[in-house]
Formats: C-alpha cells, sequence, structure tokens
C-alpha cells in the first residue's frame, strides 16, 4: 500500500460506529395515539413465552433482518406484527435518537402515530401479554425516578497483565450507568424503554442536554 491508495481508501470510507460490524442492529417504534383526552404513547408488555424479558414492559420492535429495506422498516414491520395492526394504520413516521448500548446492540428509534383505535389493536400472543397506553402529559409532568448501575471490568484470568502498565493492579475505570423508572398506575417502566421515552419527553420540552 502506498500514500496514494491510503487517501483513496480514505476519501470513499464512510464513517460508521467503531465496531458497528459485531453489534446486533436492533429498531423500535415509539407509538403515539390520539385519544379524546389527548395524545398517548402506546406500550407492551412482553408475553411470559418469550424467552429474553418476559413480562416487562417495551415498545413494539426487535431484530433487523437481513431482508429488511432498512432500520425504519424493521420498527414498522415490527409493530405491524406484534399488535396485528396495516400498514396504513401506522403513519408519520420519523426518526428519533439512536444508541449503542454496553452490551453489543445498536438501537435506532422511530417516532410513529397510530391512526387507529384500541378496537382495532390485536396484540400477537406470543409476543405481547397485553398492551396499554399512558397519556403523554403524565411523562411531560413527571420526572422519572433515577437510579445508578456501576459497571466492572474484570478481566479472565488468561489476560495479559504482563503485557499493560501496573499489570494486576492495573487501575480499571468504572461506569456509573443511569436507569430510569416511570411509575404509572401499578406499571414499571425502565431499562431501555425508560431511556428512550426519557429522552423523547426531553426532545418535546426542547431540551438539548438530558440532565
Amino acid at each position: 500500500m502506498n500514500t496514494k491508495d491510503l487517501i483513496e481508501k480514505a476519501k470513499n470510507h464512510t464513517p460508521s460506529i467503531l465496531g458497528n460490524s459485531k453489534q446486533l442492529q436492533y429498531s423500535i417504534l415509539i407509538p403515539i395515539i390520539e385519544k379524546e383526552d389527548g395524545l398517548h404513547v402506546l406500550f407492551e408488555v412482553r408475553s411470559q413465552k418469550l424467552r429474553r424479558q418476559p413480562g416487562e414492559i417495551c415498545f413494539p420492535g426487535g431484530r433487523v433482518d437481513p431482508e429488511d429495506e432498512n432500520v425504519q422498516f424493521t420498527a414498522v414491520r415490527e409493530a405491524m406484527e406484534e399488535l396485528r395492526i396495516a400498514r396504513k394504520s401506522i403513519t408519520h413516521v420519523y426518526p428519533f435518537d439512536y444508541m449503542v448500548s454496553p452490551f453489543g446492540m445498536v438501537l435506532n428509534t422511530f417516532i410513529g402515530v397510530l391512526a387507529c383505535e384500541d378496537t382495532e389493536i390485536d396484540p400477537n400472543p406470543a409476543e405481547v401479554a397485553e398492551v396499554f397506553t399512558v397519556p403523554l402529559s403524565f411523562f411531560l409532568e413527571h420526572k422519572p425516578e433515577v437510579h445508578q448501575v456501576h459497571f466492572e471490568v474484570k478481566p479472565r484470568e488468561d489476560f495479559p497483565f504482563d503485557l499493560i502498565p501496573g499489570g494486576e493492579d492495573y487501575d480499571w475505570s468504572t461506569r456509573a450507568f443511569e436507569e430510569y423508572f416511570y411509575l404509572y398506575d401499578g406499571k414499571v417502566i425502565w431499562g431501555l424503554t425508560a431511556r428512550v421515552l426519557y429522552h423523547f419527553v426531553q426532545m418535546l420540552k426542547g431540551s438539548e442536554s438530558p440532565r
């Protein structure tokens, strides 16, 4: 390789997240539905039949399949499958923020309006135990509870300590991770769902730097 080849490679490279090829891509939809008392946010309760996180509250969404047109297509497809609604019932879909989780996942989020009545939603029981809505005004008026989780670095026994300064006494940095909790009518919304929801609410409030 010479300088010319290197410059050509750099010029034609499209920036992406470092290590993105090893990250699993997921997409979710933040579903907004209009009711008589105003706008509501729709949530799902995951089926107890599911292997991962049964019974937890989430937004419609899932893993991006290789045949999906793009990550937005995934969010819409998953919402259609999980809520068993027609494509025409999902309107005004716009990209929101994306997140790289510390667990090897890229989460793409989208906002969408559900142009349907509650009675038209027929959740797929294999994936969804129930759906419920919360007035958007609740989230605009109530801050979440915030609790911290600390991540520690624990190298494996075969880690080559002799190759790094300080060896086994190397000062590994720990990281505090904020977990958000919204409590509404006996429901607990937390984890990635609450994190996405919090930033969505901050966007609506016009806050550029949450917390």
